[in-house]
């Protein structure tokens, strides 16, 4: 299959994208996200980091909590000037409702398991989220809830809360 100069649009035509988001918003976002890195370092500087030698539960999270508050600061440093990000609309409700899934699924993992919370979950974003078949939801959320069973808690005997 051969592409043709013809077939591809030209380089000046607009783009029927979604609209630019502007500096405004850039900064917003910039600030939540150096705001959220805060909160999290915070958290994990309470879970206590140790040292280089014997690292503790609060390392990793720290270590990923200082890169978010760092690339906020740089994503705010470029408000002005990042034209690549795209103003909210009715599909960022998409993304609010992938959030607060996950707000639920951390909610009750620890009341009931992670099980059922990883089983609806996966189906919520596969049916409604993405848009698949019933049938495709359903046997791939069901797999995943059973591979990440059989990979946390049979093959790496992870501690984590669990019906079974």
């Amino acid at each position: 299959m051969s592409t043709h100069a013809e077939d591809l649009p030209a380089r000046d035509e607009p783009d029927d994208g979604p609209p630019a988001a502007g500096p405004v918003t850039n900064l917003v976002i910039a600030l939540l996200v150096v705001i959220l890195g805060g909160a999290a370092l915070a958290g994990s500087l309470s879970l206590g980091v140790g040292s280089a030698s014997a690292p503790g539960p609060g390392t990793w999270p720290a270590m990923v909590s200082a890169a978010l508050v760092v690339l906020g600061l740089a994503l705010g440093a470029r408000a002005r000037h990042a034209d690549d990000a795209e103003r909210f609309t009715r599909a960022s409700l998409l993304v609010l409702a992938a959030v607060a899934t996950m707000v639920v699924f951390v909610a009750v993992v620890g009341v009931i398991g992670f099980e059922i919370p990883t089983a609806v979950l996966a189906f919520v974003w596969l049916r409604f989220l993405g848009h698949e078949s019933w049938r495709t939801s359903i046997v791939i959320s069901l797999a995943a809830a059973v591979a990440f069973y059989l990979l946390f808690v049979v093959a790496l005997d992870v501690s984590i809360p669990h019906m079974f």
